[in-house]
């Protein structure tokens, strides 16, 4: 495993994180999500990306338990606040300050820990003053409940927003969470240029694009039994997008000869050109089998060069999402 800097700060990061959005406490059994959080770390993962609202608060709870034991200095542990929880009362969503102190000290009693490494504001809430957003994460971090702030899917002019009040409260605002992925571009254009300047990192989610990306989805048939895009349960209405696409799974085809020459798996190419990124510091993976781990974090330390991402560019010509609009 290979570790990166996150932002212009002082935490390592593994170039591969273990996040579980739609598998633990949901599509995952707990056996089974024990074993996939295991694999992880056996291949060198320290970094376990989560969130509050991942199974309505179960995910939290089944990431706790899988690292429980675990010696807590060895481990990057994130999550995440603003999406609905609980039985969705007015203040049970959002970046209000009741919310964001009420949701950080729940999610700590989850994870069973005292801390995490970093508290991400999962969307960015335009109900409420940002002032008081940042201000509320910046007494998380002086109660040492926080060690460092983030977001996901903030737009350039917000994370540039954000990172003013966060040099102003003096507190570390150094990652944004974007889906980023071969298919799904629309980071470069601005926030990655908004980000560098702040000195904020990307931690990307989706670096596979559902599973698209592994070429498992053929043109013109339906999908595999037992994928993704047959579970509601596991983003299949998310997947859907992609796969009414008919030209896009064509194209996606055509990289199978690229990974084939550089002897790695679809997957592995399409996690491998994330991190060629030089302002992405980890790419976060999800399994529902221990052996999704094992083979997705044989793409680090891959370098990719440039005659190979000039060739993943012309496979892919006339579906590349490239609308910077579209972020968040």
């Amino acid at each position: 495993m290979e570790f990166r800097r996150l932002g212009r700060s002082g935490l390592s990061v593994s170039e591969l994180s273990y996040g579980n959005w739609i598998t633990h406490g949901s599509q995952v059994e707990e056996e089974q999500a024990l074993a996939c959080v295991k694999a992880a770390l056996d291949a060198g993962i320290s970094t376990f990306d989560t969130a509050d609202v991942y199974a309505n608060t179960r995910a939290e709870s089944v990431l706790g338990r899988a690292l429980a034991g675990q010696r807590r200095e060895s481990l990057e542990i994130f999550t995440k606040v603003f999406w609905p929880t609980g039985p969705g009362g007015p203040n049970d969503k959002g970046l209000g300050r009741k919310h964001i102190l009420e949701s950080a000290n729940a999610s700590l009693r989850r994870l069973q820990t005292d801390y995490v490494d970093l508290y991400q504001a999962h969307r960015f809430d335009k109900s409420v003053p940002l002032e008081e957003t940042m201000l509320a994460f910046a007494d998380l971090v002086r109660q040492g409940k926080v060690l460092y702030i983030g977001v996901s899917e903030w737009n350039a002019e917000q994370i540039r927003a954000g990172a003013e009040l966060a040099r102003e409260l003096k507190v570390p605002f150094i990652s944004n969470q974007p889906q980023y992925s071969m298919l799904w571009r629309v980071i470069e254009a601005e926030v990655v240029p908004a980000s560098e300047e702040a000195g904020v990192s990307q931690i990307v989610w989706s670096p596979i694009a559902q599973g698209v990306l592994t070429g498992k989805y053929q043109p013109g048939q339906p999908p595999p039994a037992g994928s993704r895009a047959t579970d509601e349960k596991s983003g299949a209405n998310f997947i859907s997008r992609f796969l009414q696409n008919d030209e896009l799974l064509r194209k996606v085809q055509d990289l199978r000869p690229i990974a084939d020459e550089l002897g790695l798996s679809m997957a592995q190419l399409a996690v491998a050109w994330v991190l060629q990124n030089q302002n992405v510091a980890s790419a976060i993976i999800g399994a529902t089998r221990p052996e999704q781990v094992r083979e997705n974090v044989k793409a680090a330390g891959v370098q990719l060069d440039a005659d190979v991402l000039k060739k993943i560019d012309e496979a892919l010509d006339g579906v590349i999402v490239r609308d910077a609009s579209l972020t968040g």
